[in-house]
């Protein structure tokens, strides 16, 4: 019966083994002395590269959990000096679309509207999608990652926020996700799909 190969996939245990075959190299067992430089020299690079692989990936996610910290920070002072200036006497619907503050009027007639997808990465491949489903049923949430050939229907979201929870596709790299959605109304989708929300997944 054929074998499988016998390195392993996963960069973790393929160093625990590489440490481990590199222990079991001696000249006794006729490995030359130049293959046994050349490839303790791959073993130390390769550790260097790993680690230094594992680092840039902690500060990528460190960054992305300040951003979106930030980004909080920054809505929730927006939001309520938005409100102040709203309570003043002389507030005009026209001051606000001026100071882009008042949001776009919302139509009824789904049939002609589509979602406004709002997206947030959590790292890890974790991807938070909010959204208002007015006088819908909610929304059908779709996703096309990179090595999709079309668009994969996630499920319906009845409450807003909805969780895509999926694992990167390769453990520490970052992927782009493209996301989709339409209203639901008696189990139909209805209205237009939304504008393509694209979300940078980082590790």
């Amino acid at each position: 019966m054929p074998k499988s190969t016998f390195i392993p996939a996963a960069d973790h245990d393929f160093l625990v083994w590489f440490d481990h075959f590199l222990a079991n190299l001696t000249p006794e067992r006729g490995v030359a002395a130049d293959n046994l430089t050349a490839l303790k020299s791959a073993s130390d690079d390769f550790h260097a590269k790993t680690a230094f692989a594992n680092n840039a990936a902690a500060t990528a996610k460190q960054a992305t959990a300040d951003k979106n910290d930030s980004r909080r920070l920054a809505e929730s002072l927006i939001r309520a000096e938005a409100r102040r200036i709203k309570a003043r006497a002389d507030y005009t619907g026209g001051l606000g679309a001026q100071m882009g503050i008042e949001g776009a009027e919302y139509t009824n007639d789904l049939a002609t509207s589509n979602p406004n997808l709002i997206g947030i990465d959590q790292t890890g491949g974790k991807v938070s999608l909010s959204f208002t489903k007015y006088n819908s049923e909610g929304i059908n949430i779709y996703c096309q990652r990179e090595n999709d050939a079309d668009w994969v229907l996630l499920g319906r979201a009845t409450v807003s926020p909805y969780a895509d929870n999926r694992p990167l596709l390769q453990p520490g790299k970052p992927e782009l996700r493209r996301y989709t959605a339409i209203y639901m109304l008696k189990d139909k989708e209805v209205g237009q799909f939304s504008n393509d929300l694209v979300i940078n997944c980082a590790p």
